[in-house]
């Protein structure tokens, strides 16, 4: 009866828990995107069931992405903070099972015993003694959960620490995406500005012998060069973007690119075909690898709670021992010579200035940071999925009305050059609709780039690109 008294007794106490149960906080963003431009939430696919070899059409960004995700330094520090936090929770786990070493030890000594009442002429002895055996060092009876939390929140740490590496990666994949889309839009704007600076410079050509033909005043001639010189201004500034672009592109691969990488996309054709559907904001929670490293930090923060609060009680541990000792090699091991211990040891905090207590509210404060991080990481998921949506619908009315204002423009030009050349209005008329038809041709790229840019964002920020195409 006794046993099973103390029997039962060591499973009550075994099962005590002082962490706070975790539950999942409220979603503090609406349940569902706008209407007005989040479209239909049950047309198209999610992107966390689309590989990122599936959603980029682009040979070459494939290419890119694949060099990224492989070679980028900041993703192999990522990687290598997983294998970190791997190493610490093994390491904390390793603490809820005993350890067994093996010692042995071997020592010679030499000792002066005096003669009888202190005289002279005692005698010395040399003394050899050996002993091998198996020990268990301190090992804690959990009884308060405090080793059980400890572990449970290093798992935690190690669980957020894979899903920020996958946020990571997330990221990785939207800025490979954007800074090439940037080096394809300063590539194609530099071709339109060459085009136009050999347009204008033709321009100023006719201008020059019209002027000197007597034709046209020196005004007429001034302006046409202004027009080139803003042209080639605008070429060598686009040539400074272009060749930065591509730098910060080499930094993100981090790796030569190959020149015999394919051909890139127009970035007319940069879109994805995919249609993609977002859901109900409360799938993001299951989506996005950043909500669920917030949420595994409110795991660890509570579980070191629990830790904090095991603190105010005793700590058990056993020790123990068995092996042999002898002074004579030969018949070391023998039940004559065996040697073995055994105890239980406890410590009770009694008076330790607050330490204990000031650990629990250093505790209980990081879980309420822990939750206020997981809800502001979800606004932000929510507020970055509403954007790309909102972008997706008027970004591409914005491209439609562009193409059809250069239209226009094209035919304006092409209309004042006409009427200049027949005499009837100035030069000043041609200028002014050969910058506008200039400028509205490079913010046609511009929003082009936006809008695939865009897309390549919203793939990301509905938690697509974990899935690798076999």
């Amino acid at each position: 009866m006794h046993r099973s008294i103390v029997a039962g007794a060591v499973v009550l106490l075994a099962g005590c828990q002082f962490a706070p149960k975790h539950v999942r906080p409220e979603s503090p963003s609406p349940e569902s995107f706008p209407a007005e431009y989040a479209g239909d939430s049950a047309a198209g696919t999610h992107a966390r069931q689309i590989g990122w070899r599936d959603f980029i059409e682009d040979p070459r960004l494939e290419s890119l992405l694949s060099t990224a995700l492989t070679h980028n330094r900041d993703l192999v520090i990522a990687v290598a903070r997983i294998d970190e936090a791997r190493g610490l929770y093994r390491i904390q786990r390793s603490d809820r099972l005993p350890s067994l070493v093996a010692t042995g030890d071997a020592s010679r000594s030499r000792t002066m015993i005096a003669g009888v009442g202190g005289t002279a002429g005692g005698q010395s002895f040399t003394l050899d003694r050996y002993s091998i055996g198996v020990a268990v060092p301190a090992f804690e009876l959990d009884f308060w959960g405090r080793v059980r939390n400890l572990s449970e929140a290093a798992r935690s740490q190690f669980l957020a620490t894979v899903q920020a590496q996958r946020a990571f990666r997330l990221s990785l994949i939207r800025d490979v995406a954007g800074a090439y889309l940037s080096s394809l839009e300063a590539a194609e704007r530099i071709r339109l500005a060459e085009a136009t600076v050999e347009s204008r410079r033709e321009g100023l050509r006719i201008a020059r012998v019209r002027f000197e033909a007597g034709i046209t005043s020196a005004l007429d001639f001034r302006q046409a060069e202004s027009l080139l010189t803003q042209a080639e201004a605008d070429l060598a500034g686009l040539r400074l973007t272009r060749a930065r672009n591509e730098n910060a592109l080499a930094e993100l691969v981090g790796a030569p690119i190959d020149s015999a990488t394919p051909a890139a996309l127009p970035l007319a054709e940069q879109l994805s075909t995919t249609t993609l559907t977002p859901g109900l904001s409360s799938e993001l929670l299951v989506a996005r690898p950043d909500i669920m490293a917030a949420e595994e930090q409110l795991r660890a923060a509570r579980a070191n709670i629990g830790a904090a609060r095991a603190a105010f009680f005793p700590s058990i541990s056993l020790t123990g021992n068995f092996g042999f000792s002898s002074t004579e090699l030969d018949d070391l091991v023998g039940s004559d010579h065996q040697a073995w211990s055994f105890g239980p040891s406890i410590r009770l905090p009694i008076f330790n200035y607050g330490r204990n207590r000031g650990n629990l509210t250093v505790a209980e404060a990081r879980e309420n940071i822990a939750i206020a991080t997981y809800e502001r990481t979800i606004q932000t998921a929510f507020r970055e999925v509403a954007d790309a949506l909102a972008g997706r619908r008027y970004l591409s009315e914005q491209v439609a009305a562009q193409e059809r204002a250069v239209t226009a423009q094209r035919q304006i030009a092409e209309l004042a050059r006409t009427r200049y050349a027949e005499g009837v209005v100035s030069y000043i008329e041609v200028l002014d609709a050969e910058r506008t038809l200039f400028a509205s041709e490079q913010a046609l790229l511009q929003l082009r780039r936006l809008e695939a840019d865009n897309l390549v964002n919203l793939y990301v920020v509905l938690g697509g690109g974990m899935v690798e195409r076999r």
